[in-house]
């Protein structure tokens, strides 16, 4: 027998040497050594060895076997690129025979790597990549710093003398938003618009698809109207015809030539500025307040460094020009400074705190897909131990099996990303179109060649991080040990490893449980919060009057807005209307400076005391349903004809009126200088948003009646003014009474913007919203993926234990025993795992500060009920394998080995 076994080790070696040189080297030689050693401990038992003593004699008998594949590889002259390649041809054949193993743990990281490559393209789009203009780093945003506002609007006569004295930039440009009535090109229709400096599209590096940008020739008094217009207005209402310069287009009833074709790839949001469909020279505006320096209009702008210049260099200079404007106009520019910032710095805005938080959300997701992977990738290796030992026992060395696993790992991560790259695209698209006002440069945002590049690191990382686990058993193994074992158990050592792998698990999902539930809550408590009026049901819109109004009288104006009130009141579904001029709630804000009668008016604007200013119709109080708190609101009396009054709100009777009765006070405001009369005191109206309104320094409101303005104010308005009404109904319904009304009137008479009241609350909390759907996605990913790791390593440890279960009943332990066994020993890894998840929130969460609103980072309801939820999402898990093991048969138990 023994003489018959040594030719067959004999014959084992000849066909081993044979087998050097060829692709599928490493899987015929584990099925010769596995099929061989098979049959030597088999012949030794049949000599009457013990169980050991045969392991022992057919380990001892492969002696003549000990030179590795590396040494005749070596021998040979095989080199690296070769190894590299069996050992990848090796990896997917092997992964190729677990096909279940394989898609769970590709999926798995797919989604993790998914997920990863989404957030990070959408940080790289809006923090990371260059803003899309040549030499964008030189580009800076202008403001006037006043009281009460660090980043208010330029006047126009300010700006040309910064663009004169100034020795920072090389060019500097403004702009004013504005709204245009367009006719002649099929039914009326308001298209958005900006009025600019000539200088705008030159100093961006903006270059027009057709024609010419502006010259100064066309931003000079009695120029000819001139306007550039957008790709996709010229699509659209001129047929992309080529033959459009030159052509006529009728703007608010003035007559604009075209003179070039913006391209669509043109996007820039900073201020007001938004890129539009009509561009045109600001000294085209018709507004008598423009050459104004004491009127700011809306008007922001922007400018590039000259080379070499710092942004605290270029402060330093206008800080300069601005004292010198406050010592020639102390009556217009005293107190008013110049706020520059970085484009990119002031295009970003608040965005960037809750994208890191995003960011890493779904690092943690990712880290609970590589836990759950590398439970899958230890518990995979426990059943190939006995091949790993065998070929140690060949005289491979520990770390070329390492290498072979690891190169496995990487075929994974590399699978992995792939499906990760395409669910990220899914994923990127349908959040921005999800939520696209959410960010700005959201038209930045794709998978690009950084995108690309993170997405090939972190695949290969997470495989490398799945695949230490099992690499490191592997070096502690002993091949002795593990030959006699059969490859059939797992160690006690594999037990904890998994058992902190779940911990792990618990614990960051945890943490990603606990973010969400606090943004949820703080959405909660923001809509909670009474905004001072009541939204339900309240509509806003725009409306331009026909353009025969646009140069018409005050009187006709005024007339006109009446004839508008009247027809719109009367139609189905409507119950009040009023226009809306000035600040608008959570809107557009407007500032009235004033100063008390009887005193003597001072210097400039600045020193005067300001209110946020509303001007309304005296139906405003019906439809916002505003508290009157004391006195009167106003009447259809309050006309042009009576003298003026006003109406404030809390804040304003406290700070300046504290412990006294407002109404029969007098003021003057700085557009007449005539005394206005307090009549009535109402409720306060959040304007600045739910959350930080209470933060600011200028609170006081004013509302003032609309017909009682100013001649010149109301020659401003027929262009573009706000209206809103309270409905009842059908909202689709109403708007198309509304519209079909407003046509009856005048064919040419615009409605547009539309909105209603709980739409514009909702857009305040578009952030917060963002990142709680967000993180509540990873939250629960994470916990689905935390809890199948549990159910995983549960099920897995019961498989290894059925012996132990089978003894265990068999002297006499009940099912509910067993059933209990294991549910505990599947909370007690949660329970570690939670406590451990809270102590990190209490870290981790504080960096969400600045997103949360009336809830603190340690709110303990949060904690506990998150905490609540996953275990008993954990124990659910655990039920499962926990059952089966208690419905284990004894007898067929105590048969497996």
């Amino acid at each position: 027998m023994m003489t018959r076994h040594s030719g067959m080790i004999r014959t084992l070696c000849s066909r081993l040497t044979s087998l050097v040189g060829r692709r599928q080297l490493d899987a015929d030689l584990d099925e010769e050594l596995r099929a061989h050693i098979d049959f030597a401990l088999e012949e030794n038992l049949r000599d009457g060895m013990s169980p050991q003593q045969a392991r022992t004699a057919a380990l001892r008998s492969l002696g003549g076997m000990t030179q590795t594949k590396e040494a005749y590889r070596t021998r040979r002259g095989l080199g690296w690129l070769e190894t590299l390649v069996q050992d990848l041809h090796f990896g997917a054949r092997t992964l190729g025979k677990s096909p279940g193993f394989t898609a769970i743990a590709v999926l798995t990281l797919a989604l993790g790597i998914g997920g990863n490559t989404a957030v990070f393209s959408i940080v790289n789009g809006v923090l990371l990549n260059p803003l899309p203009f040549p030499h964008s780093e030189q580009l800076v945003t202008l403001d006037e710093s006043k009281p009460n506002f660090p980043q208010g609007s330029i006047s126009y006569p300010n700006f040309l003398d910064w663009q004169r004295d100034n020795h920072s930039f090389s060019s500097m440009a403004i702009a004013r938003s504005y709204s245009f009535n367009m006719t002649g090109r099929g039914d009326a229709e308001q298209v958005n618009g900006e009025y600019i400096s000539p200088e705008m599209l030159s100093l961006l590096g903006v270059h027009p698809l057709l024609g010419r940008s502006f010259m100064h020739e066309d931003n000079q008094s009695g120029a000819g109207p001139v306007a550039l217009i957008s790709e996709g207005l010229w699509r659209r209402k001129f047929d992309a015809t080529p033959a459009i310069l030159g052509q006529p287009m009728t703007l608010d009833g003035k007559s604009y030539s075209i003179i070039g074709v913006i391209p669509a790839s043109f996007h820039l949001h900073f201020s007001n500025f938004r890129e539009q469909d009509v561009y045109t020279p600001i000294l085209q505006w018709r507004n008598p307040y423009l050459l104004n320096r004491a009127f700011g209009l809306g008007i922001h702008g922007i400018a590039r460094l000259r080379p070499g210049v710092t942004v605290e260099q270029a402060r330093t200079d206008m800080d300069r020009i601005t004292r010198n404007l406050a010592l020639t106009f102390p009556d217009a520019d005293k107190g008013i400074g110049a706020s520059i910032s970085p484009l990119q710095e002031q295009m970003v805005g608040d965005t960037r705190p809750f994208l890191m938080v995003l960011l890493a959300a779904v690092g943690f997701v990712l880290l609970i897909a590589c836990v759950n992977v590398a439970s899958l990738l230890l518990a995979r290796s426990a059943g190939r131990s006995r091949e790993f030992a065998v070929r140690v026992a060949l005289g491979a060395s520990r770390a070329r099996v390492i290498r072979q696993l690891l190169t496995e790992n990487v075929l994974l991560g590399i699978a992995a990303g792939t499906l990760g790259l395409l669910f990220a695209a899914w994923a990127t698209h349908a959040g921005l179109k999800l939520l696209p006002a959410a960010l700005p440069r959201a038209e930045e945002v794709g998978l690009d060649f950084r995108v690309l590049a993170f997405t090939l690191m972190i695949s290969l990382l997470t495989a490398t991080i799945s695949g230490l686990a099992p690499a490191l058993a592997i070096r502690q193994a002993t091949p002795h040990a593990d030959l006699k074992e059969g490859g059939r158990s797992i160690g006690s050592s594999h037990q904890r490893v998994l058992g902190a792998f779940v911990v792990i698990e618990m614990a960051v999902a945890l943490v990603l449980l606990i973010g969400a539930g606090l943004m949820t809550r703080t959405l909660v408590r923001l809509w909670n919060v009474d905004p001072g009026f009541n939204p339900h049901n309240v509509l806003t819109f725009g409306l331009s009057l026909q353009p025969s109004m646009m140069n018409a009288s005050p009187e006709r104006i005024r007339a006109a807005f009446r004839a508008v009130d009247e027809r719109l009141a009367a139609t189905p579904g409507i119950k009040a209307v009023s226009l809306m001029w000035g600040a608008a709630p959570m809107g557009g804000d407007d500032e009235q400076p004033f100063w008390f009668d009887g005193q003597a008016k001072p210097a400039s604007d600045q020193d005067m005391k300001q209110a946020l200013s509303y001007v309304i119709e005296p139906d405003y109080l019906r439809i916002m349903q505003i508290p009157l708190k004391r006195g009167r609101f106003f009447t259809l009396r309050d006309d042009e004809h009576s003298p003026r009054v006003a109406v404030i709100d809390e804040a304003f009777a406290s700070k300046y009126f504290p412990g006294q009765n407002p109404i029969g006070k007098r003021i003057r405001t700085s557009d007449t200088g005539n005394v206005v009369e307090i009549v009535g005191e109402v409720a306060h109206v959040k304007q600045w948003g739910l959350d930080l309104d209470d933060t600011q320094s200028l609170r006081a409101q004013i509302y003032l009646a609309a017909m009682q303005m100013p001649d010149s104010f109301i020659a401003t308005t027929p262009s573009g003014s706000s209206m809103v009404v309270r409905y009842e109904g059908n909202l689709a319904a109403v708007l198309d009474s509304l519209r079909r009304a407003n046509r009856q009137m005048s064919s040419e008479q615009v409605i547009y913007g539309d909105q209603t009241m709980e739409s514009v609350i909702s857009d305040t909390m578009v952030s917060r919203r963002f990142a709680m759907i967000l993180l509540g996605a990873f939250a629960g990913l994470a916990m689905a993926l935390a809890c199948i790791g549990i159910y995983g390593v549960t099920t897995y440890l019961v498989s290894q234990r059925t012996q132990e279960m089978g003894i265990r009943m068999a002297l006499g332990a009940q099912r509910r025993d067993v059933l209990a066994l294991v549910l505990w020993g599947g909370v007690r890894l949660t329970l570690i795992g939670v406590t451990m998840g809270i102590g990190a929130s209490l870290v981790l969460t504080r960096l969400m500060h600045s997103l949360l609103f009336n809830v603190s980072p340690t709110d303990p309801a949060i904690l506990m009920g998150v905490s609540l939820l996953l275990v008993l999402v954990a124990l659910t898990a655990c039920a499962i394998p926990a059952l089966r093991a208690s419905s284990i048969d004894p007898m067929r138990a105590l048969r497996t080995e």
